[in-house]
C-alpha cells in the first residue's frame, strides 16, 4: 500500500458486538469475545499496512451504565486478554498504550494495564492505544485539572498547554476514525484529538470486520483532500 497519504494514526469505535451476537441468538458476551478476536486481526492488518498508531475504543466512561453482568464480563475479558496476549505483542513488536482514567478502574485491571504498557514500552512497530474507561470530555477535564495543578503563575490556558496534559500527548492526532455497526456519531471518542480527523462509517458490525474492510477504509481515506480549514493553493493570477 502506498504511503503517500497513508494515515499515521487510525482510531476505531468498535461498535455492534452485542447486537451482532443477539442477532444470531447468542448472548452479548459472545459478541464481545468475537470482537476481541477481530481487534487482534485488525491490529495485524494495521501493522501490515504500515500504520504507526491504532486507537481502539474498548470501554467508555458511559459503559458503566450497562448491566452489572455485562460490565463484569468486560472487565474479566480485558484483564485476561492483557495478560494472555503478551507473546502476541512481543512477536509483532506491538507497543501497548492506554488512555482513560486509570484510577477509576478495578485495582487488578490497573495492574494489568500498567504491567503490559511497561513490558511493551521498548517495542518499535505498531503502537496500539487501548482506550479503557475513556471519555473525550473526561480526558479534557482531567487535562485541564493537570494543567491547573502544574502552572506556577496566572497565564491563560492555551491549546498547546492542554495538548501537553492529555493522556497521550506524544501520540499524533488521528488522521482517520472508523466506526462500525451503522451509527453516525463519535460517542465521546477522542473529542479534542479528532478536530480534523476524516471519518469512515461502516454498516458491518465489528465482529464481522476483516482485513479487507480495514484496507478499504484506508483506500477511501487516501482519496480525500485534507485542507485543515485552509483553501487549496491558488494560482497567483486568480
Amino acid at each position: 500500500m502506498s504511503d503517500k497519504k497513508l494515515p499515521v494514526h487510525i482510531g476505531i469505535i468498535m461498535d455492534g458486538n452485542g447486537r451482532w451476537a443477539q442477532s444470531l441468538g447468542k448472548p452479548r458476551s459472545f459478541g464481545h469475545q468475537e470482537g476481541l478476536k477481530t481487534a487482534k486481526k485488525i491490529a495485524l492488518a494495521a501493522l501490515n499496512a504500515g500504520v504507526n498508531y491504532l486507537s481502539l475504543y474498548v470501554f467508555s466512561t458511559e459503559n458503566w451504565k450497562r448491566t452489572e453482568e455485562e460490565v463484569s464480563f468486560l472487565m474479566r475479558l480485558i484483564k485476561n486478554h492483557l495478560k494472555a496476549e503478551y507473546d502476541f505483542y512481543k512477536e509483532n513488536r506491538i507497543k501497548v498504550l492506554h488512555s482513560g482514567d486509570l484510577a477509576k478502574l478495578p485495582k487488578e485491571i490497573q495492574k494489568e494495564i500498567t504491567d503490559v504498557t511497561e513490558a511493551t514500552a521498548s517495542f518499535d512497530k505498531l503502537s496500539v492505544n487501548l482506550a479503557i474507561n475513556y471519555g473525550g470530555r473526561d480526558e479534557i477535564i482531567r487535562a485541564v485539572n493537570r494543567w491547573t495543578k502544574s502552572r506556577s503563575n496566572t497565564e491563560n490556558l492555551t491549546e498547546s498547554d492542554l495538548k501537553k496534559h492529555l493522556d497521550l500527548p506524544d501520540v499524533p492526532d488521528p488522521d482517520l476514525i472508523i466506526r462500525t455497526a451503522g451509527d453516525l456519531r463519535l460517542s465521546n471518542f477522542l473529542l479534542w484529538e479528532s478536530a480534523y480527523s476524516e471519518f469512515y462509517f461502516s454498516s458491518k458490525s465489528w465482529p464481522e470486520w476483516t482485513e479487507e474492510d480495514f484496507n478499504n477504509a484506508i483506500q477511501d481515506y487516501m482519496t480525500r483532500d485534507r485542507k485543515f480549514g485552509a483553501l487549496k493553493d491558488r494560482k497567483k493570477n486568480e
